[in-house]
């Protein structure tokens, strides 16, 4: 089935079609005078006979306090207030934890007489954990995206303080109408020694930053995937219910997490 994207900017927020995995390519541009420290990624979706269609670039801000990053619909137009921007990935001080927003208002902005609608969405959470014994082992994530409801649609979390957020309901236990979703645990290989995950032909290079993201009910259902196939090219594929914005916000993490996984 073909996947529409003439909408984009319906498209990166709609869940993937049940049934579809949607292939995905990130490219990283380091070009420029300060790209090394702030490159901008581009994500593709793949179309047969090697024809790609851009569907979202994101770029870290400069003197952000966290690590905060802008994803744009328009691949030139990267600014806060422009037209195209359409969502944020944000971290806390230690860079362990993200948060993934729309581009909807900021509660501590608003007054309390507007309307809900246009208070931002929080549309996933990632948490990373240290490697306690600092081997060279895969890093744990765990990804926290809204839940679907009966019509299959996201259900909105607009959280207006501290205690609504997804981070919090997770670390709460408030697990309600959320999905709480794990990278699946690597196998050791003996002959490659390391450790692998079968990409099915997706990923070419082994990478620390390698990962796949299951559900521990369906641990065969692959929700996400993301892996190395060049220097500065990747592959990330998702399938419902997850959609582009936050599988490319959660891709944005990997690349920006500083814990011990080199």
């Amino acid at each position: 089935p073909l996947i529409d994207v003439d909408d984009l900017e319906e498209f990166a927020i709609r869940p993937a079609p049940q049934g579809v995995t949607v292939k995905c390519r990130i490219t990283r541009d380091k070009k420029g005078m300060d790209r090394g420290m702030y490159p901008t990624y581009y994500l593709h979706l793949e179309r047969e006979h090697g024809k790609k269609v851009f569907l979202l670039a994101g770029r870290k801000r400069k003197k952000s306090k966290t690590s905060n990053y802008l994803i744009s619909i328009d691949p030139t137009d990267l600014s806060r207030g422009g037209e195209s921007f359409i969502g944020k990935l944000r971290s806390n001080l230690m860079g362990t934890k993200f948060t993934v927003y729309d581009n909807g208002v900021n509660p501590i902005k608003t007054t309390s007489s507007l309307e809900a609608t246009v208070l931002r969405q929080e549309l996933a959470a990632i948490c990373y954990e240290t490697n306690v014994l600092g081997f060279k082992g895969p890093r744990k994530m765990s990804v926290i995206i809204p839940g679907m409801n009966m019509n299959h649609d996201r259900v909105s979390i607009r959280p207006r303080n501290e205690h609504e957020t997804l981070l919090a309901r997770w670390q709460n236990k408030n697990t309600e109408s959320v999905i709480e979703l794990h990278n699946k645990t690597p196998v050791w290989n003996d002959d490659t020694q390391s450790y692998v995950l079968n990409f099915h032909g997706r990923v070419t290079q082994a990478s620390v930053k390698n990962f796949q993201i299951i559900h521990d009910n369906d641990p065969d259902y692959i929700v996400m995937q993301f892996g190395r196939v060049a220097e500065d090219v990747f592959t990330m594929d998702y399938n419902y219910p997850m959609c582009a914005l936050q599988a490319f916000a959660i891709a944005l993490s990997s690349f920006d997490s500083k814990l011990a996984c080199e």
